[in-house]
């Protein structure tokens, strides 16, 4: 018997859920896109991205998804034959660095596995060790959504400036903007990618590209920027269509106008601890879980190292995909898979998931997701320790207290 008839809840990182309001925002029909309230409406979106991401610089805004904002700063950043240093926390920064290599830029890549934080103490090595100062950026993820590694960008960005060197500093903040605290201006970051479709709370469709003055000045030459992925029209056009290189995504502007509505009204430091408490519900369930069952795990093992948007884990092979399965074909809850953990043609692949609690998530969402967790644990009989739900209520009210 299945009791998923209902309402579905999709915990997985991105897309996130969507709130009604911003569902009834893009329910409408195509808008004049030359003039008139579309044209009026995207003019203020602009200030309200730049709050988002802390910083008083440009914005561009693509039609595509996370991907898209890779290539876009890749276009902008780099000409043919320049030089990036790439550090890899887990798959998305190893991907990061493939986009880039794939579009003739040199990359080298400081991979420090799939648990850990960047060493700075490499970080400067390498950027010492460039004396002819080839390296023009350094591109790092934010929280890398499969590892679910949080990165401290004003370290990182200290460790650069006290080498001397004159590199960029290019940041992935795809599954951590609008849920971890994030001050582009204030840490130093030079370039920021983000996408709409998860702590944005709209669907997939959009990717923006922050850049500072100095980003600007720096990168106005390369030649990978072709008309398509050049910043510098989308981001002070003198006509509306520049803004897109085209026809405008008019559906989701409407969407992203409510999300940022909604974000404002709640008010990003009190969305940044809504974030903390909810993931902080999830680790203590994780703790009480591991334990009664030593292979289960969150995969990074430091509260300081993790992003408060999603959580990866393992649940040793098969138990990760009989839990999703079971979750979601029994109880409307549908998890992630892992990523980057081992190949899907590995039967250790099998062993890894990832529970996000990102955007438009409250706490009964995030207790009713771990409370269908324990219970496929018990209907397939995983071993795990007793305790979860308590310790993760327990958290939900010390934080709303």
């Amino acid at each position: 018997m299945s009791l998923a008839h209902g309402h579905p809840y999709l915990a997985i990182p991105g897309p996130s859920v969507i709130p009604d309001r911003v569902q009834r925002a893009m329910h409408r029909g195509s808008p004049n896109i030359y003039e008139g309230p579309l044209v009026e409406m995207v003019t203020g979106l602009f200030p309200d991205l730049r709050i988002i991401a802390g910083t008083t610089g440009h914005v561009a805004i693509y039609v595509g998804n996370g991907h898209a904002g890779w290539e876009a700063a890749n276009a902008n950043l780099f000409s043919r034959g320049e030089k990036a240093l790439v550090l890899a926390v887990g798959q998305f920064g190893l991907s990061w660095a493939n986009a880039a290599r794939n579009m003739g830029i040199e990359v080298e890549v400081l991979d420090f596995g799939k648990s850990s934080p960047p060493d700075l103490g490499r970080v400067e090595a390498a950027l010492r060790a460039d004396t002819a100062n080839r390296i023009k950026a350094v591109l790092t993820t934010h929280v890398d959504t499969a590892s679910t590694i949080k990165t401290d960008i004003p370290a990182l960005r200290a460790a650069m400036d006290a080498t001397g060197h004159p590199a960029l500093l290019a940041v992935d903040c795809i599954a951590s903007l609008g849920c971890d605290e994030f001050r582009m201006d204030d840490w130093g970051v030079d370039v920021m990618v983000a996408a709409c479709q998860k702590g944005l709370m709209t669907p997939p469709g959009m990717a923006f590209v922050w850049f500072s003055e100095a980003a600007r000045l720096r990168c106005g030459r390369s030649d990978l920027a072709t008309p398509y992925w050049a910043w510098g029209p989308r981001a002070e056009p003198e006509e509306f269509w520049q803004i897109w290189d085209g026809t405008a995504p008019t559906s989701h502007l409407y969407g992203l106008r409510e999300a940022l509505d909604m974000l404002r009204e709640e008010g990003l430091p009190n969305v940044w601890r809504r974030h903390r408490v909810l993931a902080g519900s999830v680790w203590a369930a994780f703790d009480a879980w591991s334990a009664g069952n030593p292979q289960i795990a969150m995969n990074v093992a430091d509260p300081a190292h993790r992003g408060t948007s999603v959580t990866a884990a393992r649940f040793g092979a098969p138990h990760a995909t009989r839990l999703r399965e079971w979750c979601e074909t029994k109880a409307g809850v549908t998890l992630g898979i892992g990523l980057g953990m081992a190949p899907s043609t590995d039967p250790a692949y099998h062993g890894f998931l990832r529970v996000a609690h990102m955007g438009h998530v409250n706490a009964h969402m995030t207790l009713g997701a771990l409370a269908v967790m324990e219970a496929g644990m018990t209907a397939l009989q995983i071993p795990h320790g007793p305790g979860a739900l308590d310790a993760a209520a327990r958290v939900v009210a010390e934080g709303a207290g």
